[in-house]
């Protein structure tokens, strides 16, 4: 990942976690029931989650008690409008601009000293069957302080209202109860520490949740679509929900997002675009074999790009061209089919949302096509830098010099 690092397109906006705030951190893991980490400095994102915690720990969702139970920690106020590296829901980072939006001088008060452990909780207690995963409508966001800072402040009023009732204030004790508790705790006295709850409501959105699955359920039909085979199957044994369900790779499912107007595609116009130029460039990449040079300079020399695309044996060009040769053939005649000529996965991959849906809506939709058909490595990176990150690692120094070279570009 040292190319991503050094072009700061890897965790680049991880906040750095060291001395007290490890502290109060760990207090949180504690109250939320979790075990500590043993790290001294560690880095976090806009949620609280931290790389190097999920490694110590060997769990990427270390913050979850349960599918069904995910948690975040506030330590900083610096955590605003930092990105949510591993979201479990498409709309974790909402959450986290909401919380900012309501709370947020709030928050920049209490985590002077203090750290805030969130609960959101969508009224379910534990997952049992795949389509549990409809019950998200409504999820309340619950505020926790460490050490009960706010039941403090409580009873720190209720030691001064003692100290003034009759002779208190010359008893010994009593001055001894208020100086302990302001040295340990300092003044609360006039601290706004009460955190109400916030409602958040949800719409269609991606959850990590039974190996990933997409709940689309602002259109014609609510559809669920799992990346996981054995959920897909366990899901379609239920007969008790009105949904269409499928699994990501089914071939029906590109037909379905089309006729529901949710996808939209037009070869003519992607042929023109840099987006098709990135997809056809990563293509054949897939298809060199020990080449003689460079495959940067393979993809971005004109005159070496055809020279290897010439070597390739007929079957892999035919691939790579398929769409310049299909708008080619329909030009002469309208008897041609697309799917006669041009390569499913690279048809998939130029579909795109449909230019009805909202920007929130448009989003989603372009992570589910990257799963889908993930050829485009800029969109890869933008809807899916968990699984960008780990097909990165596995490809030819050379060629991860020109996907750097090209988002850094595209950024």
């Amino acid at each position: 990942m040292e190319k991503l690092k050094l072009a700061n397109l890897y965790r680049s906006e991880l906040i750095p976690v060291s001395g007290k705030l490890v502290e109060r951190y760990n207090k949180c893991l504690v109250k939320l029931g979790f075990t500590k980490t043993k790290l001294k400095t560690f880095h976090i994102d806009g949620i609280g989650w931290s790389p190097e915690v999920a490694e110590e720990k060997e769990d990427a969702s270390y913050l979850n008690n349960g599918e069904a139970n995910p948690h975040g920690i506030i330590i900083s106020p610096l955590q605003k409008g930092k990105p949510v590296y591993l979201p479990f829901h498409t709309f974790d980072r909402d959450m986290m601009k909401y919380i900012f939006k309501i709370h947020g001088v709030k928050i920049k008060d209490i985590t002077r000293d203090s750290a805030i452990c969130l609960d959101f909780d969508q009224g379910i207690d534990a997952f049992y069957e795949p389509l549990d995963v409809l019950k998200y409508n409504e999820i309340t966001i619950k505020f926790h302080l460490i050490d009960n800072l706010d039941k403090i402040k409580e009873e720190q009023l209720q030691l001064v209202e003692e100290f003034n009732r009759d002779n208190n204030f010359i008893s010994e004790t009593m001055h001894q109860k208020l100086l302990d508790s302001a040295k340990t705790y300092g003044d609360l006295r006039d601290r706004d520490l009460e955190l109400q709850e916030v409602q958040y409501t949800t719409d269609s959105f991606y959850t990590r949740a039974f190996g990933g699955v997409y709940i689309l359920r602002d259109f014609i039909v609510p559809i669920v679509i799992f990346e996981d085979e054995e959920w897909h199957k366990e899901a379609i044994k239920d007969t008790t929900h009105d949904v269409l369900i499928y699994h990501i790779q089914q071939p029906e499912l590109m037909d379905k997002l089309s006729s529901h107007s949710i996808i939209s595609y037009d070869l003519e116009a992607s042929v023109k675009t840099k987006r098709y130029d990135r997809i056809k460039k990563f293509e054949m990449f897939l298809h060199l074999k020990k080449p003689k040079h460079p495959i940067q300079e393979i993809l971005d020399n004109p005159i070496l790009f055809k020279s290897y695309l010439n070597k390739l044996d007929i079957k892999s060009r035919k691939k790579i061209m398929s769409v310049e040769r299909y708008l080619e053939k329909i030009e002469t005649s309208n008897e041609f089919k697309i799917a006669d000529i041009v390569d499913p996965k690279l048809f998939q991959s130029l579909h795109q949302p449909h230019s009805s849906l909202e920007p929130k809506h448009q989003d989603l939709i372009w992570k589910l096509l990257i799963n889908i058909a993930p050829k485009d490595v800029l969109y890869w990176y933008w809807y899916d830098k968990p699984d960008f990150y780990d097909s990165f690692s596995t490809w030819d120094d050379s060629f991860k010099d020109w996907v750097v070279e090209t988002i850094s570009n595209n950024i």
